[in-house]
């Protein structure tokens, strides 16, 4: 179970980084037409979402991998699951149903690593 727990972190840790990396590194004109919700959000928002997700990708590695507080892997894990689920009601809000079984594979994902990751503690 621990080499699957690694892969799906490694997976989601590159995801939020590439993601994160985006939001805070382009413009808000320059992420609209990919992900719409950022139209109508302050560019603020748009970065600290950014700056969330990459906090998050290295949470999911980093401790664990180190052995140096590896108590905060699940709680970024847990962090992610809520960022995700904030990310599935606001594209709810915004009429983009198509986009929420995404959403919420991913926070299914971050919840399997939490779970397990809070198990082998």
């Amino acid at each position: 179970m621990n080499i699957a727990v690694w892969i799906v972190s490694g997976l989601l840790a590159l995801l939020y980084v590439f993601t994160g990396g985006a939001k805070i590194l382009r413009s808000k004109e320059a992420l609209a037409p990919t992900m719409s919700w950022t139209r109508s959000a302050k560019p603020g928002v748009i970065k600290a979402v950014g700056i969330l997700e990459i906090l998050g990708a290295v949470g999911l590695i980093l401790p664990w991998l180190t052995g140096i507080v590896p108590i905060l892997t699940p709680i970024a894990a847990v962090g992610l699951v809520l960022l995700q689920a904030g990310a599935i009601v606001v594209h709810i809000r915004i009429g983009e149903a198509k986009s929420v079984p995404f959403n919420a594979t991913l926070l299914l994902l971050a919840a399997f690593v939490a779970v397990f990751r809070f198990i082998a503690l």
